[in-house]
């Protein structure tokens, strides 16, 4: 049997190198917070069908924000290493941007656990972006994800992370 602990930063890793889950039971329950965005593009046309609310499929951003919640529940199922966790909250915020010809996604998640909701929001903005291209590929096969990545996040013993604008 080999050992759970490891000095690399790939805590996913046992000392022999076999993926592993972290073990978080000796960490302490704090409110986690962790906000991702990214970022779809597409045509000007796209763009008006889904700001007028009448794209084929119906409203994509309201279809688009369900996606998303119902995905940040299921990160676990999804991601082999997570840990099941009882979000407290998932809020999924939108953005236009005309002169760039795109939605920006924005997702705040939330727990009271003992490891981090990055995951959670990740792949919550991930499948939103995946859901308005889902909803609008009749219209538009060329739409562009992009820039899905953490923004932010609050609690744990790692401490306070936030991206810079630029990058």
């Amino acid at each position: 049997m080999t050992s759970s602990t490891n000095d690399s930063p790939l805590t996913h890793f046992d000392v022999g190198g076999q993926a592993h889950m972290v073990d978080v039971a000796g960490k302490e329950v704090t409110l986690r917070v962790a906000r991702a965005g990214g970022r779809i593009t597409m045509l000007p046309t796209t763009l008006a069908l889904i700001r007028a609310g009448n794209a084929q499929k119906g409203d994509v951003l309201g279809i688009a924000r369900i996606a998303a919640i119902q995905a940040s529940k299921q990160t676990a199922q999804l991601i082999p290493l997570c840990h099941p966790l009882p979000l407290t909250r998932v809020a999924v915020a939108f953005e236009i941007d005309e002169a760039a010809s795109a939605v920006a996604i924005e997702v705040t998640a939330e727990t009271l656990a003992r490891t981090g909701v990055e995951m959670e929001a990740l792949t919550a903005a991930t499948v939103g972006l995946l859901t308005i291209y889902d909803m609008c590929k009749a219209a538009d096969r060329g739409m562009r994800i992009s820039e899905v990545r953490l923004l932010e996040k609050k609690g744990g013993k790692s401490g306070h992370f936030k991206a810079d604008e630029g990058t």
